[in-house]
């Protein structure tokens, strides 16, 4: 199930997998805000209604965007973070633009190094567990990094429109 080895035009196999990863995110989101709703007549009531839960909520709704959207560049925390946004009831207008930026990165990568990139990195974490989580922090951060100067350029250019 190698997406470099599907044989369709590449910008259909980065439209396919965006749609599975955004099918699968939304899924765990609804997922978490369905056990939180389910706890509105249990003995766990009291936790989800508590003013510590709540903050920790409102914080997740403003601060947990950007932490969906790098998840999808990691392995293993995906699920977890989705069903956090989801049990802390992030609202959707933060976070659907969180996973389909996050998503998009998901899916461009797993089309071009498709599997062979994951066992590559499989197996420099055997060999290295240190190089693998600098390899792969480094190109996060690459990427990230890359995506602000995007943003700050583009903002650059609009307050100099503006002033024209």
């Amino acid at each position: 199930m190698d997406p470099t080895q599907w044989g369709a035009p590449f910008p259909l196999v980065v439209a396919a997998l965006h749609v599975i990863v955004m099918l699968r995110a939304s899924g765990t989101y609804l997922v978490g805000r369905a056990v939180v709703a389910g706890t509105a007549h249990t003995r766990f009531a009291h936790l989800v209604q508590s003013a510590g839960y709540r903050r920790a909520a409102e914080r997740i709704d403003r601060w947990g965007p950007p932490a969906v959207a790098v998840c999808f560049l990691t392995i293993g925390v995906q699920t977890l973070v989705n069903l956090a946004a989801g049990a802390a009831r992030m609202r959707l207008r933060h976070y659907l633009p969180a996973i389909a930026i996050g998503g998009l990165a998901w899916a461009l990568i797993y089309a071009t190094i498709g599997f062979a990139g994951f066992a590559a990195i499989g197996t420099l974490w055997e060999r290295s567990p240190v190089l693998a989580v600098l390899v792969v922090g480094g190109g996060a951060t690459a990427l990230v990094v890359y995506l602000v100067r995007q943003v700050l350029r583009a903002r650059a250019r609009r307050a100099a429109a503006s002033l024209t």
